[in-house]
């Protein structure tokens, strides 16, 4: 069972943003797409999730066409978590996460018990249950991306995309997100997350799909495919190599 795409091309009407694009996200497991600025990440997302129909090629989700699924049946399995945002509206949190359950019901139907209950274990489950009656417009960027990750995770979905799920964060937030993304994937969702940093993808993720210009470079296990070779070719910068006193490394930008 997979959200899979075989030789995918996607875009907007007037314009192909990306081609050849095969890849499996599976169960249990984190899926990385790194790549550069402009390099078509967010759009490819944009596609799996069915919200652009692919050019070309061919995308499905647990084996059935994502095109012959309703919208229902799509956010009952895919999850999606923009970047982080400061919001319009001054919803408070608890409002935003239980929004996430409209998958399972009407569209302007009132929240059942369970919908709220819901709601509230998953932000509890990130550790932010104190949070659920304040402004989401009042809380910090952080906060704002748990928020956005538990109102996923209310859709009780079997996948989860991220887009740049670390952007705009300062470190120990960065940390907090990407803990979440490996407890997901413990728990036997199929999480894929877009990231500009090799690191990132090195720590915590399975499996590596490289992409540059909409093309995909590469993709494998992140231990074997991450070298600087790769990195340097995916990014056109020299790459550095750090090790600390335990043998793990870390990528840095040379010139």
């Amino acid at each position: 069972m997979s959200l899979s795409a075989v030789d995918l091309a996607y875009g907007y009407p007037e314009r192909q943003i990306g081609r050849a694009i095969t890849l499996a996200l599976r169960a249990g497991e984190v899926l990385a797409l790194l790549g550069p600025n402009g390099s078509g990440k967010t759009t490819l997302l944009k596609t799996l999730l069915g919200l652009l129909p692919p050019q070309a090629g061919g995308l499905t989700l647990d084996e059935k066409p994502l095109a012959g699924l309703t919208v229902s049946e799509r956010a009952r399995a895919l999850g999606y978590v923009p970047q982080a945002h400061a919001g319009t509206f001054a919803f408070s949190v608890f409002t935003v996460v239980l929004m996430g359950r409209t998958a399972h019901g009407a569209l302007f139907a009132a929240p059942s018990r369970h919908d709220r209950e819901v709601a509230m274990a998953m932000l509890e489950r990130l550790g932010i249950g104190a949070l659920a009656e304040r402004p989401y417009t009042q809380i910090s960027g952080g906060e704002r991306q748990l928020v956005l990750i538990a109102r996923a995770l209310a859709q009780e979905p079997r996948y989860v995309i991220l887009d740049e799920p670390t952007a705009n964060l300062d470190f120990g937030n960065q940390g907090k997100v990407m803990t979440q993304i490996r407890r997901l994937a413990a728990e036997g969702l199929g999480v894929l997350f877009t990231t500009h940093d090799p690191n990132q993808a090195l720590r915590h993720a399975d499996r590596v799909i490289m992409i540059r210009e909409g093309g995909m470079l590469a993709s494998g296990v992140a231990q074997d495919l991450l070298t600087p070779a790769r990195l340097m070719e995916l990014y056109g910068v020299g790459i550095e190599t750090v090790r600390d006193g335990e043998g793990r490394v870390a990528f840095l930008p040379g010139e």
